[in-house]
């Protein structure tokens, strides 16, 4: 374990980065910076140079030193799109969906989130960050260094406001950062099934006033989906959030194109996620709004379902980012290395364009592009040395960690020096 202030990571083979404090889409988003027989030296938890060749030796002088020994180097990964902190799995759903009930027929049975929202509400607060700091860990084990984690398993105010608690500790105890936003908009509360009325009200004049009133949340997203949200109702909560300085997002175009995307453009959200049913019009507004989109690969091939259309949006020159979207239903993973895999076979990415959507792309989805997702003098130090020589390794080899040790803030923290 790192102990030193100043250290240094030396005999790096291949040092891969993207450059910038803002995302990059279209040709930029495969503008990579490739760096052979590299260093970088760190201090106090940020990034003070990267340089080819290596040190002098006064400059190693008291300085930590960790040797790369020749691999990979890159920065940590940013998970864009996570529901970290839930209560319970739904393992028994499994069989539904092998027989082919689709997820709007399973949410319609009182299952999906609503079954979430039961378990979740049932736990305390101490139980749901034990059970969201081992994914933690697990998520730190295989690269990721920062997550969004969005609540929206409580659907009333004191377990929602539990959920953003429970993240914001862990923020404060975990070597992972967190980001929060809060996504009460996640699906309609059984008790409001016959007074929609009332719970916007609920959302609007009492939820999200206490989670921006409380510092808890940075974002708010909405589930704009047939059955869910409309398109009207995701842009009355956005604007009262935004009238509460919290930024919005959209979860939109899962299952069917209702003009969640349309909206994300025109409101400037910060982020769209999901996009599978996503039309022209959408990926125009996206690109007008400055909107990045958040991709789930792992989503799409947990449920069977269509893969988004990468490839246009990246031509179209909408950044594109990817997340893992760990939950407990949809998407019970949170491998990033997976979706890395995913991207590359079903959304035809380069390895450079997807090492950007889940570094530095990532990392502008939560508006946290000054601090990470890239290797620049000034950004925290975050970054991981790979079992690899390549960037190629990351997307051709799949099913086992390729990581062999993870840098938080300058101090080795998973993996091994």
């Amino acid at each position: 374990m790192m102990r030193q202030a100043r250290s240094a990571l030396i005999n790096i083979g291949l040092l891969a980065t993207p450059l910038g404090r803002s995302a990059r889409g279209g040709a930029a988003q495969s503008d990579i910076l490739l760096m052979k027989d590299a260093h970088i030296l760190m201090e106090n938890g940020r990034i003070t140079q990267v340089g080819a060749g290596q040190p002098d030796g006064q400059t190693l002088e008291q300085v930590e030193i960790v040797d790369a020994k020749g691999a990979l180097v890159t920065p940590g990964l940013v998970d864009a799109h996570t529901h970290l902190v839930f209560g319970g799995w739904r393992a028994h759903e499994l069989q539904l969906k092998l027989a082919g009930v689709p997820y709007l027929e399973i949410l319609k049975q009182g299952g999906g989130i609503l079954d979430t929202v039961r378990q979740t509400r049932a736990a305390d607060k101490e139980a749901l960050k034990e059970k969201a700091a081992r994914a933690l860990d697990g998520m730190l084990a295989q690269g990721t260094t920062t997550v969004e984690a969005k609540s929206g398993y409580g659907l009333e105010l004191d377990n929602e406001l539990k959920q953003l608690e429970a993240a914001a500790e862990l923020n404060q105890a975990h070597a992972v950062d967190i980001v929060s936003t809060l996504m009460a908009a996640h699906a309609m509360p059984p008790e409001y099934k016959d007074n929609r009325q009332g719970y916007m009200d609920l959302l609007i004049k009492a939820i999200i006033p206490a989670a921006a009133e409380r510092g808890l949340a940075e974002f708010c997203d909405v589930f704009c989906e047939t059955g869910v949200f409309s398109a009207e109702e995701a842009g009355q909560i956005l604007r009262a959030a935004a009238r509460h300085r919290l930024r919005g997002k959209i979860h939109a175009d899962e299952i069917d194109a209702i003009g969640g995307s349309e909206l994300a453009g025109e409101l400037g959200a910060i982020s769209a996620e999901h996009l599978i049913a996503m039309k022209d019009s959408g990926i125009k507004a996206l690109k007008k709004g400055g909107t990045i989109a958040c991709l789930l690969p792992a989503t799409s091939f947990y449920l069977h379902k269509p893969y988004a259309r990468a490839r246009d949006l990246i031509e179209a020159g909408v950044p594109v980012a990817l997340g893992s979207d760990f939950n407990p239903g949809s998407c019970p993973g949170y491998s990033l290395q997976l979706c890395m895999n995913l991207a590359s076979w079903n959304y035809k990415m380069t390895p450079a364009e997807i090492l950007t959507a889940v570094t530095l792309n990532g990392a502008a989805a939560i508006n946290r592009a000054e601090q990470v997702g890239s290797l620049e003098a000034g950004k925290q130090a975050d970054l991981l040395i790979w079992e690899a020589d390549s960037l190629d390794i990351l997307c051709y080899r799949f099913g086992s960690n390729l990581v062999r040790t993870v840098i938080k803030k300058g101090r080795v923290a998973a993996g091994s020096q």
